[in-house]
């Protein structure tokens, strides 16, 4: 793993390098599989490699625009069919260009949200948090932790499709 070239000790950069590099982690993945690859499941839990994308698009977006900037979001569990413990579903008219479009705009809208803040700034009022809003640190860290997790679930997914391995 190539670590991002960043001050350590500025965490929201840390974070934000390490973001960017996880995108990228999980756009490879997904690179070169066929639709049939992208929209079927090589496991017993049934979701797709597609399903994972958009995903991850909207945990980003609830995290951070819904979470921390406390934006109004349309449709926050849009990738679960509206419930937070819904099945991950994707649309006829989703693509995987579409979705890692979607993907990198949602980075980009991370990064202009956060740079310059204060990493203990707490999220603002109104929003997905309540009375106990987190820090943005503590916001990057768990976007962070889920792009990882994730990533690592698609290694499993590509070597088990087509034997594609690494990062």
């Amino acid at each position: 793993m190539t670590v991002p070239s960043i001050d350590e000790g500025d965490t929201i950069a840390l974070h934000l390098g390490y973001l960017d590099h996880y995108r990228g982690v999980i756009e490879s993945k997904l690179t070169g599989l066929t639709e049939e690859q992208l929209t079927s499941s090589r496991l017993p839990s049934g979701w797709s490699p597609l399903e994972l994308l958009k995903h991850l698009v909207y945990m980003e977006r609830r995290w951070l625009h819904w979470g921390f900037a406390a934006e109004q979001m349309d449709e926050p569990w849009g990738d679960s069919g509206g419930s937070p413990d819904g099945r991950w579903s994707v649309g006829p008219d989703e693509t995987l260009a579409g979705l890692l479009a979607r993907l990198h705009d949602g980075g980009e809208t991370t990064r202009r949200l956060v740079t310059g803040v204060d990493p203990a700034t707490r999220a603002a009022a109104g929003g997905r948090f309540g009375e106990e809003r987190p820090t943005v640190n503590w916001i990057l860290f768990h976007v962070f932790q889920e792009y990882a997790r994730h990533a690592g679930q698609l290694d499993v997914v590509r070597e088990l499709t087509d034997g594609v391995t690494g990062e």
